[in-house]
């Protein structure tokens, strides 16, 4: 039998309390499938929990606890770890950033910015500064560095989502940065979907009136749960998982796929934008 890799409580708040919940479970004798018993969990969840990858729900915690005997400890620490998790990021996004992890497939339509997922470094940072003008340098550094981390999602060896993203011609045309970093942009799009870890598409400039004109939307399906979809404004977001509204997206979003431009000729459009920006053309 291969010997289990022991998880690394110095990487930070939550591998330290999985480790500990492990070392708890482990000092009982009881496996997660026996831990989780009388729960709505499963052990596959909870195994994520001990490594650091998911978050504790606070229901589980009670259970664990009560199992445990450990009077209360993992119930008042999971809020300690929710925060943690979530450094970097606006607390309506938690949900979010549980759950894009786990997602088999993200459809994401993002009218006015590169979305999150596929930002460069200085492209975040601009946006950052942008919508936090007085905020500190260090809380922009942390802002930044928390949108970096969740790029890692493409650099996986498994589980790595299908992800399509839907943005219009005029992110193109109208870049927020100067011509080499948007070129930067743009070539890291391209790279991107080179590489088969995404799906852009471009929805032309003279398409007309089309589907969710009303702000950024973002799809998620997951293999062992409901599917959920995500509104974001500028300070705000909402995630919706009534089963008929997630519906009604649903649909909207594969009709604005359909009046978007093929995924191979919005390739070639965006590495065209991205060739003409450093030799001082702007894309017509």
């Amino acid at each position: 039998m291969a010997r289990r890799r022991d998880i690394d409580g110095s990487e930070g708040v939550p591998t330290f309390y999985g480790k500990e919940l492990r070392w708890q479970r482990e000092r009982a004798g009881l496996t997660l499938q026996q831990l989780v018993e009388g729960s709505f969990y499963g052990p596959s969840h909870l195994s994520e929990i001990e490594r650091g990858e998911r978050r504790m729900p606070a229901e589980l915690a009670e259970h664990a606890d009560r199992v445990l005997k450990t009077d209360g400890f993992f119930k008042r620490r999971c809020e300690d770890v929710r925060k943690a998790r979530r450094r970097g990021h606006a607390q309506y996004f938690e949900r979010v950033l549980e759950a894009e992890k786990h997602a088999e497939t993200i459809e994401e339509w993002s009218p006015t910015l590169i979305p999150g997922l596929l930002q460069t470094e200085t492209y975040a940072r601009a946006i950052v500064r942008a919508a936090h003008p007085l905020a500190s340098d260090e809380d922009v550094d942390e802002r930044v560095t928390a949108r970096m981390t969740r790029s890692h999602l493409f650099e996986a060896d498994h589980n790595t989502p299908e992800y399509w993203a839907i943005v219009p011609e005029s992110l193109l045309r109208q870049p927020v940065l100067p011509p080499d970093g948007t070129a930067e942009q743009l070539h890291h799009i391209a790279a991107l979907a080179r590489r088969h870890r995404i799906v852009p598409q471009i929805l032309p400039w003279n398409c007309g009136a089309h589907p969710l004109m009303m702000g950024a939307t973002t799809t998620m399906t997951f293999p062992d749960a409901p599917p959920l979809v995500y509104l974001e404004s500028q300070y705000s977001g909402d995630t919706i998982d009534d089963p008929a509204l997630v519906k009604l997206y649903r649909k909207a979003y594969d009709r604005l796929r359909a009046a978007a431009l093929p995924p191979e000729a919005s390739l070639a459009l965006i590495e065209e934008a991205a060739d003409d920006y450093p030799n001082g053309k702007h894309p017509d």
